[in-house]
């Protein structure tokens, strides 16, 4: 008896580790993303913003098999208290990453929107916002990894700095447009780029969320969130 339960524990381990490392690609291949996104869009890089774009299919197909690896985790475990708190956190935490890849995906296709002859100024500017974004990506999903309330905490914390440098650039660019009235159309793009890497950080922070609960079973303050 003792020989079948040691086994069904290894076996249950061996499925949540498996679970953990799709999200662990899931993740690192949205990381990616933004960050090529950024460098397609400072380097005005039309190319390397298609293949971003072609690339996102990864993640859409990665998201599927995480579903059916929880799914039989579910059917054939039947996982109780913070072990299935775990696992229905990384269905949800797999649709978040689904997100945040479409935002990475957005991003990249506005590159060739931006191809001119005068690059703007306020372009230099971007690749530290998508550099905070992608960070808060990272540490949510190494709180996810490695089960921790408290690093999942620090990622919420930083969302209130990520939405500080959105209002900046919103700032700056409106200025800017005022300033240059020619540039209107390119800033208007910069400005959808911009709220799409703040909706990144509003995503992140949503995993983070999700990891307090699975690892705590309780429930972080309801903040406000933006709207899909």
């Amino acid at each position: 008896m003792a020989n079948s339960q040691e086994h069904t524990v290894k076996a249950f381990d061996q499925d949540i580790g498996q679970l953990r490392g799709l999200i662990s690609q899931m993740g690192g291949l949205a990381e990616s993303a933004i960050a090529e996104a950024m460098v397609a869009l400072q380097r005005g890089d039309a190319v390397l913003a298609a293949r971003i774009a072609a690339d996102d299919k990864k993640i859409d197909a990665m998201e599927a098999e995480v579903e059916r690896t929880a799914v039989r985790i579910i059917a054939l475990r039947a996982p109780m208290a913070d072990d299935l708190r775990e696992v229905i956190a990384a269905l949800k935490i797999a649709n978040v990453i689904e997100r945040i890849g479409d935002y990475a995906k957005n991003i990249a296709r506005r590159v060739p929107q931006l191809e001119s002859d005068h690059r703007i100024e306020p372009i230099s500017i971007l690749p530290a916002m998508g550099r905070m974004a992608a960070a808060m990506v990272h540490d949510a999903l190494n709180a996810f990894a490695a089960r921790n309330p408290q690093g999942a905490l620090a990622v919420c914390e930083s969302d209130n700095a990520l939405d500080d440098f959105y209002d900046s650039i919103f700032r700056t660019l409106v200025t800017y447009m005022v300033e240059n009235p020619k540039t209107i159309g390119q800033c208007a793009h910069l400005l959808f780029v911009a709220k799409n890497l703040e909706r990144i950080g509003d995503h992140a922070t949503n995993v983070a969320e999700m990891v307090y609960f699975a690892a705590t079973g309780e429930r972080l303050v309801e903040r406000e969130k933006g709207v899909d």
